[in-house]
């Protein structure tokens, strides 16, 4: 895994989500629950949609837009269907303010 560097941890507040576009042209979403940071791919498992771009955030859940299905943020763990594969999670690290992904 490679460490990426994504934003300042001071730019996410809580309850709010953002896309970390990586060189190999996947993306992840990083999401700020409660003052804890979390990473998912960003595509939702069943229709192949941008999670931060069409889905909402409530609390640890992100639901995709375009069929409802959900995911638990803090798990990747698929909550609702249609959806029926789990996101896939990555560690997120705050060093210095700087908020760092090993994807």
């Amino acid at each position: 895994m490679t460490k990426f560097a994504a934003f300042t941890a001071a730019e996410l507040a809580p309850g709010e989500m953002r896309k970390l576009e990586l060189p190999d042209d996947r993306a992840l979403a990083i999401y700020n629950v409660d003052g804890k940071f979390y990473a998912t791919d960003d595509l939702c498992t069943h229709g192949e949609v941008s999670l931060t771009d069409e889905g909402i955030l409530t609390g640890k859940i992100i639901e995709c837009s375009w069929h409802f299905g959900s995911f638990d943020v803090t798990t990747g763990e698929v909550l609702t269907t249609p959806c029926n594969r789990d996101l896939r999670i990555y560690p997120v690290q705050v060093i210095e303010g700087v908020l760092y992904v090993d994807a």
